[in-house]
């Protein structure tokens, strides 16, 4: 006897032996048990989730003598004959090669004969949205007032291209895709009736390729099964042509750790062995899911059923990477997935992933940002220090009248603040205090320890402009406050005199409230007692408008019996 596939010899021939679409067979079972069966049914789903052997086994039992609670008896003549093929009343008709007008028109004819031993003619149009919209026109009569001996089971995976005017015209059942633990018990039960030994982690491996398709699941077991004589997780893996768990789980723990020069390495070093560049795509984006599943899942060893080795790797992978990191990684790989179709160089276009992938810094995507950040909070929780930007070194003075006009530092160009003495702006940005050359510290006399510190003198409005003042602020406040992030928010303010108070103004609601903590206003404080500046205020641009809008509001509410002439 010729060789059967998986799928084919064990295929359900009764409602009991579906797998799952638990729905689909209780109502087609109480319409048979009942004496109501329609006549015009659409089963639609994703592929393999059991649509044509539903229709056979409801084709059968509708013509069975005796069922069996909605089921086919499997004995009688009429259930012998329909399973192997010999009857006349049931046909299968396949759309997508018989998708003409003429071919239903001949349909229309055939469907006026009584059938010749059953009940009822049943006709299973598979793949039914391949007809063509005149194909549809000329069925459409027929399906909606067939025959009563005739019934019509439309299968399809795409029913949005099905017209309206069909829609309407049948009871539509919809098939969901089958659970994996759905999935791995049917095959385990297919092997022990077969007699393979087998491994757990390889039925579930296999179960997940399936993707929930009951078909392609025994299709690809069948190919795994050829493989060797026991059924193992290693044997499945090679025989999907997926590229080896220690490499990928490598190649995706560089790259989370943001490790270009590593990343390219091993990716280079996989593709190099002749694995696809498709291939290697989907090795990554399953080990970057199985990443996700043991970074956010209590119960991941059970929900991914791998090998311990090769879940122990995973997790440990997953503890040390960053859920951000993560994310934007299979982002980015989905992306590239889809854009393999359209480009000329898969390899340079995976390559380029994996070093955007893998360098976060170079990223200016908010994900990323996230990423960086979070990995800088981690790195300042577990104590591990964080080596800041190297300062600038001062130069030392050249000599007087052949000195040129020093140039601003990278971080804030003050070149526009106007000063009364001469400054080398790169002392500002150093860690330390600018100290004058050791020649000039000789002529000097040395000052007394125990000698008092001399006030500073408290400035007028009138004894510097505002940009001054403001420029001597900043400077004070680089040398002697650390907080980078308050230098930072203070540079884009604009400052001016009202009387004896420098105001400073910003259009950032946000800096405003920032400045305005307490650590914030102390700091400023002691930088402007520093310069001889001792009231200071800070203000938001546009709220003294609202402000005296507000008031004036109020005021003609208080006053509405009043008139009241704003000038």
């Amino acid at each position: 006897m010729a060789h059967l596939s998986l799928y084919r010899a064990f295929r359900p021939d009764t409602f009991e032996k579906m797998v799952r679409q638990e729905h689909v067979v209780r109502i087609l079972k109480n319409q048979i048990e009942g004496n109501a069966v329609g006549h015009a049914y659409l089963f639609c789903g994703p592929r393999g989730t059991g649509k044509t052997s539903v229709a056979r086994i409801f084709a059968r039992a509708v013509n069975c003598e005796s069922p069996k609670n909605g089921s086919p008896c499997g004995t009688c003549p009429t259930c012998r004959a329909l399973a192997e093929g010999n009857s006349l009343d049931v046909t299968e008709i396949d759309a997508a090669s018989n998708n003409g007008v003429n071919e239903m028109r001949e349909l229309r004819e055939k469907v006026q004969y009584p059938p010749v031993s059953g009940s009822y003619k049943v006709y299973i149009i598979d793949e039914v949205h391949m007809l063509t919209d005149s194909a549809f026109n000329a069925l459409l009569k027929t399906l909606e007032e067939p025959p009563r001996h005739a019934i019509f089971i439309l299968a399809t995976t795409e029913p949005q291209k099905i017209p309206a005017t069909i829609l309407s015209r049948c009871m539509r059942l919809d098939f969901k895709l089958i659970p994996q633990a759905d999935l791995e018990a049917h095959l385990k039960n297919i092997l022990k009736e077969i007699g393979k030994p087998y491994e757990d982690e390889a039925v579930a491996a296999i179960a997940r390729a399936g993707a929930g398709s009951d078909r392609d699941m025994l299709s690809i077991a069948e190919m795994c099964l050829s493989y060797g004589d026991t059924l193992t997780y290693d044997g499945v893996t090679k025989a999907l042509g997926s590229a080896d768990f220690k490499q990928t789980g490598a190649l995706c723990g560089a790259i989370l750790k943001a490790n270009g020069d590593e990343a390219i390495s091993l990716a280079e070093s996989i593709l190099s062995e002749g694995k696809s560049v498709g291939v290697l795509l989907r090795d990554l984006l399953q080990t970057l899911n199985q990443i996700a599943v043991a970074k956010t899942c209590s119960n991941a060893e059970r929900i991914l059923c791998l090998p311990k080795e090769g879940y122990a790797a995973v997790a440990a992978i997953a503890r040390e990477a960053d859920g951000h990191a993560i994310l934007r990684a299979t982002e980015i790989f989905a992306k590239t997935e889809s854009d393999l179709r359209f480009v000329s160089s898969p390899r340079i276009c995976l390559e380029t992933a994996i070093l955007k992938a893998s360098m976060p810094a170079l990223d200016y995507n908010i994900d990323a940002l996230i990423a960086r950040v979070a990995e800088l909070e981690r790195k300042i929780a577990e104590g591990i220090a964080v080596a800041p930007a190297a300062p600038m070194q001062a130069e030392p003075p050249k000599k007087k009248n052949s000195a040129p006009k020093p140039k601003a530092a990278e971080e804030g160009n003050f070149e526009d603040y106007p000063t009364e003495e001469p400054v080398f702006a790169e002392a500002y940005f150093a860690d330390e205090p600018y100290s004058p050359p050791a020649a000039n510290i000789e002529k000097e006399k040395p000052v007394p320890v125990k000698e008092a510190p001399k006030p500073v003198p408290v400035v007028n409005a009138s004894d510097m402009t505002a940009e001054t003042a403001f420029g001597k602020f900043m400077r004070t406040l680089r040398k002697t406050c650390k907080n980078g992030v308050l230098f930072t928010m203070c540079a884009d303010l604009e400052a001016a005199f009202e009387g004896e108070t420098l105001v400073l103004t910003t259009e950032s609601e946000t800096v405003y409230r920032s400045l305005g903590r307490e650590d914030h206003t102390k700091l400023m404080k002691e930088a402007f007692l520093q310069i001889g500046i001792a009231d200071f205020a800070l203000r938001l641009k546009g709220k003294e408008k609202q402000d005296e809008k507000q008031g004036i509001e109020r005021l003609k509410h208080d006053f509405s019996d009043y008139p009241i002439e704003i000038r």
